[in-house]
């Protein structure tokens, strides 16, 4: 019994050590393999750390290469916006320095800043400016560079804001060759005393000049009486009486065909083929001006050098440009001579323009709203 327990306790024995090895050989693997997935997982872990450092690394410095761009794209641009306002403004302001009719501005605040005080006369002017503004609908105007060519700038100015297109008699002829004309066939030699305002004595050249101010005359008038859209044609406008070497040849071409006017309706008067235009008769009237060649030198010549148009000039200027000219004489105001038309008999189918004037010398350039 002794020995079959005791062998019973042996086999028992061998049976927990079998167990316990077994059970160990599985602890020893489990663990192994928890070491392996530990090991195996570090390295992960590391591998990972270590390429986020670097992908870190390449972020940073992507982030400060597109923060530095980004920076001085913003500097860039604020310096390239500073330097084109910078530019803006000066030809903004030489634009307005060299232009000859200034921007528009209001009536009333334009009498007040121009006409202060209690004197007679500028209260007189001061109500005739609100007459202007109350009872005609002028609520602004446009200033006129004062000097000799004044009167011819206000007209031309308005003939080619409004798109007013070639009087009719100057469709049917070439204005180009009226400085020829005048020479050869109607033997005007004296045309050789003609004055380009403050240009005097051009002598044998003056067939030249007059041939580029009518070139000059008719490119500006065809071109901007031909462009449809308003703002474009004012901005046209400004560009060409902002030039003065421009201009200048458009009011020697204007002074020209006044005279070549004046040539054909002597010659008329003189053949006696038909009566002339009472306002040539007024003009050959006066002892200054009796013939063409005494009506250059005593009046043409002096226009943009000493003196403006005169009334009779005015009427002529109407008549061969083919618009109703009509002035509204301030120092005039409270008489018949208020508001005056040049020339006084006009076609039903001319076209208007207007002007206002202090002193009957220097115009400006009346708008109306309703």
């Amino acid at each position: 019994m002794q020995r079959r327990h005791d062998r019973k306790a042996s086999e028992n024995r061998d049976q927990l050590t079998e167990q316990e090895k077994r059970s160990r050989i599985n602890h020893s693997k489990r663990s192994v393999g928890r070491h392996e997935v530990q090991s195996w997982t570090t390295a992960t872990k590391q591998a990972l750390c270590l390429m986020w450092q670097k992908v870190k690394a390449q972020l940073m410095l992507s982030m400060s290469f597109l923060v530095a761009v980004f920076w001085c794209c913003r500097r860039l641009y604020s310096f390239l916006a500073q330097l084109l306002k910078r530019w803006s403004n000066y030809l903004q302001r030489k634009l307005i320095r060299n232009l000859s009719v200034l921007i528009e501005v209001d009536l009333l605040a334009y009498s007040a800043r121009e006409w202060k005080g209690e004197a007679k006369q500028a209260k007189h002017m001061r109500e005739a400016y609100e007459e202007l503004f109350w009872s005609y609908h002028i609520k602004y105007l446009r200033q006129v560079r004062r000097d000799n060519y004044c009167v011819l700038r206000a007209v031309l100015f308005q003939i080619f804001s409004q798109g007013i297109p070639f009087p009719s008699w100057m469709k049917e002829r070439d204005i180009l060759k009226l400085p020829e004309k005048l020479l050869y066939s109607q033997g005007c030699n004296w045309i050789q005393q003609y004055s380009f305002g403050p240009e005097r004595y051009t002598g044998p050249n003056v067939f030249g000049k007059l041939r580029k101010c009518m070139e000059a005359l008719k490119t500006n008038w065809t071109e901007i009486s031909t462009t449809k859209d308003h703002e474009e044609r004012g901005n046209m406008c400004n560009t060409l009486f902002s030039d003065e070497s421009k201009e200048y040849k458009l009011y020697e071409a204007i002074k020209f065909i006044m005279l070549y006017e004046v040539v054909e309706a002597y010659e008329q008067k003189m053949n006696r083929e038909e009566p002339i235009h009472n306002l040539f008769s007024l003009l050959l009237a006066r002892d200054s001006s009796s013939d063409p060649l005494s009506f250059m030198m005593n009046h043409l010549n002096s226009i943009g050098d000493s003196v403006c148009l005169d009334q009779v000039e005015l009427f002529l200027l109407g008549y061969i440009l083919e618009v109703k000219i009509r002035v509204y004489r301030l120092h005039r105001f409270n008489t018949e001579e208020f508001q005056v038309s040049y020339p006084d008999e006009y076609r039903r189918e001319w076209n208007e323009i207007s002007l206002l004037t202090e002193d009957d010398r220097y115009y400006n350039i009346p708008l109306f709203r309703t």
